[in-house]
């Protein structure tokens, strides 16, 4: 039987999970023709089918959770520049304009039109992290930059290919001003064939049940997210939720902490995150445009009503976002932005923290707060360039009813992955003498926070390192009488001088040999430690996940007990 939107539920569900399968389909064919190991091995990208409005169709499962924004923002702009009959089948755009998209211009947007019977039918696009776009920044953590002028080329919607045609004269531009050219245009070319594919993919289904049908059918599918949001908001008491943290600073300004201030307010069905009291932006690359403030409200919205559903417009109809300009969430036109994704992790925190009043069986404690991750970068000795980069886990917070996750990523960046050792040092001139769990980060608690990682890297030539920790005056928080997580840190070591403990620090040079040791952050802990099982305290000092004096001092703990 036929709904009331024309569409029948077995079409409906065929489309459903047709359209998720072709995102999917999409990032697979990314990840096998990419040449970068942050592509093909960390993940940092996402893949999504976007409608002739700029609405999210779909996206890929296990894509970068503050992506959830922005892909379409990168479409409507061209659609806006080109106009709907400015598109030809074959045509390929490329964007990563700062002041559209809001984030660093290493993540570059790749789309292509999808047309079914000569009718534009929609759009494929995604997301992936470039080794390099040029500009002074090598690599991520840098904050040197004051203005997005620095951070490398800007493209706004520019068709690298026309109608099936390369545009040689825009080819020749980014292989010429990016440090790593092969890298980044094998990167191109993987994202030009998986929205190629993409493309093609949705114009088959287009063409199987008609283009009335299919949108009728995904009108059903957001119709049904919608309700099944607004029914979990309807179950959360109504009133005016308000909570504040900190970071640590700007990377530049090092006395100047920056305030992260949420309001949110649930009434009947709709939820409101305001960031009216945020920090102002910052003179330094720690800004976000608005899609950086409306990821970071999308990722605590969807975690709260809607985990387990497929990504699209419909799951955001029940939230609105306050977000007035000039705040670190929404800097304005030129501002530097290159570190746009550190605040955003805390900020998630905060707002999750201000609902924790009204869903004390549900928010977790603080979990580790950062983008935590490496750039060494260099010469090898054959003269060519070499750029390491890797993300890290920390610990989660601890929960209502158990622990929090160990050595697991951000919360904003989903289901993406460290690289594997061997590979790096198949790849690059470092050996990684450790990569273990770190005793005692996590925050003590009847549920105790999950525990951060060790990690040191040995340099085998002399080379440079960005470092950038966060949240190291305030660390991860406890929730319910639960202790704080263990802050992030990082100690060089080198043998012709003394251990340098470093928060931030930007192009420090290394010699043969030195190390650099990162201590990640542990997750807060949940509940009063004292009601902590025996039996659960004795196994985490069994594992090494307590220390004994630690289990001493915060659960009461002795040998034999």
């Amino acid at each position: 039987m036929t709904n009331a939107t024309g569409a029948h539920p077995i079409t409906v569900e065929v489309v459903r999970n047709s359209i998720v399968a072709f995102a999917d389909e999409m990032a697979n064919a990314l990840c096998k023709a990419a040449y970068n190991m942050m592509i093909y091995e960390v993940r940092d990208f996402c893949c999504g089918l976007i409608d002739t409005q700029g609405r999210m169709i779909s996206q890929n499962r296990g894509g970068l959770p503050i992506f959830l924004a922005d892909l379409g923002v990168a479409v409507e702009d061209g659609i806006k520049r080109w106009g709907l009959d400015g598109f030809k089948p074959g045509d390929i755009l490329i964007m990563n304009h700062g002041e559209t998209c809001g984030q660093h211009l290493n993540n570059v947007v790749l789309y292509a039109p999808c047309f079914v019977n000569g009718e534009l039918v929609a759009f494929a696009a995604n997301r992936a992290h470039w080794v390099d776009i040029g500009g002074m920044r090598i690599g991520f953590g840098s904050s040197l930059t004051t203005e997005i002028f620095a951070e490398g080329l800007q493209m706004r919607s520019l068709k690298i290919y026309e109608a099936g045609v390369r545009n040689e004269t825009l080819w020749q531009i980014i292989h010429d001003n990016v440090r790593f050219p092969d890298a980044c245009l094998g990167d191109m070319r993987a994202q030009i064939a998986s929205c190629q594919l993409g493309a093609r993919r949705y114009g088959e289904l287009v063409s199987r049940y008609t283009r009335p049908v299919v949108e009728a059918c995904i009108d059903r599918i957001w119709d049904q997210a919608d309700m099944q949001v607004r029914s979990v908001i309807e179950k959360i008491p109504d009133g005016v939720y308000v909570a504040e943290s900190a970071m640590d600073n700007d990377g530049r300004n090092l006395d100047q902490p920056i305030k992260i201030k949420t309001t949110v307010t649930i009434k009947g069905s709709t939820m409101t995150v305001d960031f009216s009291e945020m920090n102002p932006q910052t003179h330094s690359p720690l800004n976000s445009g608005k899609s950086g403030g409306i990821a970071a409200a999308r990722v605590a919205f969807k975690a709260i009503t809607s985990p387990e559903l497929d990504v699209h417009d419909g799951c955001f109809r029940a939230l609105d976002v306050i977000i007035p300009e000039g705040t670190i969430v929404s800097a304005k036109a030129d501002a530097a932005i290159g570190l746009w994704s550190i605040a955003l992790p805390t900020t998630i925190d905060t707002i999750l923290k201000a609902l924790a009043p009204a869903l004390p069986h549900v928010i977790p404690a603080a979990h580790k707060g950062d983008m935590g991750g490496c750039s060494f970068y260099g010469f090898r000795e054959d003269g060519s360039r070499f750029l390491l980069l890797n993300i890290f886990g920390g610990g989660w917070g601890g929960r209502p009813t158990e622990d929090g996750e160990d050595a697991s990523v951000s919360v904003c960046q989903g289901d993406v992955r460290n690289t594997p050792v061997e590979l790096q040092e198949i790849r690059y001139p470092v050996l990684v003498e450790e990569h273990a769990l770190r005793e005692d980060s996590g925050g003590p608690g009847e549920h105790r926070g999950g525990l951060g990682v060790r990690i040191t890297y040995r340099t085998l030539t002399p080379c440079k390192v960005t470092i950038n920790c966060e949240r190291t005056q305030v660390p991860p928080w406890g929730l319910d009488g639960g202790g704080d997580g263990a802050h992030n840190i990082a100690v060089i070591h080198s043998d012709s001088a003394a251990d340098r403990t470093v928060f931030k620090g930007t192009e420090i040079p290394l010699l043969k040999g030195d190390s650099v040791t990162f201590l990640t952050a542990g997750g807060g802990g949940y509940g009063d430690p004292l009601k902590r099982p025996r039996a659960e305290i004795s196994n985490d000092v069994a594992q090494g996940f307590v220390s004994a004096d630690n289990a001493s001092k915060y659960y009461g703990w002795r040998v034999g007990a």
